[in-house]
């Protein structure tokens, strides 16, 4: 198919939506006792996105478990996330790889990144072609790639998730997609451990950029800054302000392996999965779809 071709590609967060299938549902095994419920949800996800998005195919983006730049530049950076203790979760991250390579779709990942930046990364590089991303994620730092034509899914908890275009981050925060992590430098950001401004709230920070323009501008002109507490506790953290900034901001420039950036689904090499894992009820859902994939294969 061109790249004219309006249906969007998909590009997945692989382990954010696998753990938050994991959370959303009671645990789940075969009849021989393997452990499927992170798994389970996730191809609920999937069915569901080739059902109502009916993309041309789509990408994992992974986070493999080495250290990032982030990691090496701010020791702190995310820690205080607590160890993922569920059951069955260590063998279905193992069982995770099998799903992937059995859906057909693309998979990649860079030592040195987050999956965050493959996502950025691979949504610019298909923008750029005529594409139409459409990143689904479950962490809020991917809301930075809601900018036309790519959109975001962001899955807010369990399988459901919203929609969002640049206008729909702008009426949910007061900033563009491109300013958020301003924004995160303010405010902070619990999951990245991001101290922010303490006393600096959301309100506050989206006035200070709808003013000045961005974070380089606000620390430039701080004597304008009103009112003046609010002033001074800019002034007592403006010389971390814009390294939070760095930090928070998804990079687009990490280099990918050459090959193709997405693949068609593959409705047998599912089905042979599912029926591995007796997701019977799974398998009608998934038929339904093969019309449709052939069709953009």
């Amino acid at each position: 198919m061109q790249a004219s071709d309006p249906r969007p590609v998909l590009l997945l967060d692989a382990f954010s939506l696998f753990f938050r299938s994991l959370h959303a549902l009671p645990p789940m095994e075969t009849s021989s006792g393997v452990q499927t419920s992170g798994i389970y949800g996730l191809s609920l996800v999937l069915l569901k996105l080739f059902r109502e998005q009916r993309p041309k195919g789509g990408a994992f983006a992974l986070d493999l478990p080495e250290p990032t730049f982030r990691h090496e530049l701010y020791s702190a950076y995310k820690e205080g996330r607590g160890e993922i203790e569920l059951e069955g979760a260590a063998e279905q991250i193992e069982l995770f790889a099998t799903f992937i390579e059995a859906s057909g779709l693309a998979s990649l990942f860079a030592a040195g990144f987050e999956a965050d930046d493959v996502l950025a990364t691979l949504s610019r590089e298909l923008s750029r072609a005529g594409e139409r991303p459409l990143v689904v994620s479950g962490d809020r730092d991917c809301l930075q790639l809601a900018r036309d034509p790519a959109r975001v899914l962001y899955v807010a908890r369990g399988v459901q998730a919203v929609s969002y275009d640049e206008a729909a981050v702008e009426a949910r925060f007061g900033v563009p997609p491109s300013l958020l992590p301003d924004y995160a430098a303010l405010v902070g950001d619990p999951s990245d451990n991001l101290p922010g401004v303490p006393g600096i709230g959301p309100r506050t920070a989206a006035k200070l950029i709808g003013k000045f323009g961005h974070l380089p501008a606000i620390l430039a002109q701080v004597d304008e800054v009103e009112p003046p507490r609010v002033r001074e506790k800019i002034r007592a953290h403006m010389d971390r302000l814009l390294f939070f900034r760095h930090l928070a901001s998804l990079r687009t420039d990490v280099p990918l392996p050459a090959g193709p950036r997405w693949r068609a689904l593959d409705i047998d090499g599912l089905r042979g999965l599912f029926e591995q894992l007796e997701f019977v009820s799974l398998i009608p859902r998934l038929e339904a779809l093969r019309a449709d994939v052939e069709m953009a294969a």
